[in-house]
């Protein structure tokens, strides 16, 4: 007897989706198992034993797992496909495997970036409750008050929502830009940029420069390499 798992983390073993994205694909009624249509969360398979289908297409469970980080650069999308066609981070990693990003970058913020074709690790990394730090160095317009920085330390409001507390600390203040270093651990669309926009501050650069504990370190802007297995399991607990 196989391991029986619930259907939408089957889905992301497979390398299909993060376990997120498989909900709203169950949801969308276009998975079935064993030919039948399923669109309750709940449902449980049998690894080995049921088929299953996406959008008509069998999928099974990846025997090798990959786990990248990148040094993203300006002017990539860090999704699967893009409206407009613009460059994807998929497109500078040479491997012959199915690959999707571990939450993403703007098209404007560099940095590090994980991509994986496990959708438990992806889940374990971006879920909300898993608290993950994310480090950035942001270059803004201007300088910042002891106000702003204050304001950003207990959080801000910014759509329709207000954020946790954030680490910010100034690196150096030269030439009209200030730069500084901001720790977040919730990581919403565009959310550093905001944050300062809330405080009166413009964002002229940003990159991210560590998740947890795992470190971008000098990875060549547009290269990649694999996690090591300390990095895998580290981000994993």
């Amino acid at each position: 007897m196989g391991e029986i798992v619930r259907l939408q983390k089957y889905i992301a073993m497979c390398g299909v989706a993060s376990r997120r994205k498989a909900e709203e694909l169950i949801e969308k009624g276009v998975v079935k198992v064993n030919g039948e249509k399923i669109t309750e969360l709940g449902t449980k398979v049998e690894i080995g034993a049921d088929k299953v289908t996406v959008n008509g297409n069998e999928i099974k469970t990846e025997q090798k797992k990959y786990y990248i980080m990148l040094n993203k650069p300006v002017g990539y999308v860090s999704t699967v496909h893009d409206q407009f066609e613009r460059p994807s981070v998929l497109d500078l990693v040479e491997l012959k495997t199915r690959l999707f990003p571990v939450g993403r970058l703007d098209y404007d913020t560099s940095g590090l970036l994980l991509l994986t074709n496990d959708g438990d690790f992806t889940y374990k990394v971006t879920h909300p409750k898993f608290h993950m730090n994310k480090t950035y160095v942001a270059v803004i317009k201007g300088g910042i008050t002891i106000s702003g920085l204050n304001k950003l330390r207990r959080g801000v409001k910014i759509d329709d929502y207000t954020t946790s507390p954030a680490e910010v600390e100034i690196i150096e203040a030269r030439d009209g830009y200030t730069k500084l270093k901001i720790t977040i651990h919730e990581g919403k669309n565009r959310q550093v940029r905001k944050m300062f926009e809330a405080v009166g501050c413009k964002v002229v650069e940003l990159e991210r420069i560590s998740i947890g504990d795992v470190i971008l370190g000098n990875l060549p802007l547009g290269r990649w390499r694999h996690l090591t297995s300390h990095e895998v399991n580290y981000l994993m607990r």
